[in-house]
């Protein structure tokens, strides 16, 4: 499976397991598996860095089995081919999310004016506390 230019995923990495789908259906619900569970072991894939396979394992979330497995479950289709098909779109959709690298934030120095009212904040606010002080008697 072709997620961009640079990486490629082997067929070989995915597990596909078919399943009956739930919810409405008529008589078919109870026949045929045409859900999708789709598996993709993160940390066998060679072809993925290790910040991606890292970086993949936090988006997937709950889809992350303590093995090391995204699952992805597709049953909105009523076709096993296009329920497949929706599977590994989120796959995909998954793996490219992950080879982004996330844009360190850069702090800039703090201006004048900002600095300013920040010390004036801070005065007025000591004022307010001092005035529920009780006075000090000499």
């Amino acid at each position: 499976m072709r997620i961009n230019d640079t990486v490629e995923i082997d067929e070989a990495d995915l597990e596909e397991n078919f399943i009956r789908s739930s919810g409405p259906g008529g008589q078919n619900v109870n026949k045929v598996a045409s859900a999708v569970q789709l598996r993709f072991k993160v940390d066998g894939a060679s072809d993925l860095p290790i910040q991606v396979q890292a970086r993949l394992g936090r988006l997937a979330g709950s889809r992350l089995t303590k093995d090391g497995e995204i699952i992805i479950k597709a049953m909105t289709h009523r076709k096993q081919e296009m329920n497949r098909e929706e599977a590994r779109k989120r796959l995909k959709a998954l793996i490219e999310k992950a080879l982004i690298a996330p844009v360190m934030r850069r702090r800039k120095p703090m201006s004048y004016n900002q600095k300013k009212k920040r010390v004036e904040a801070k005065k007025k606010r000591g004022e307010v506390k001092a005035m529920r002080r009780k006075p000090v008697l000499d």
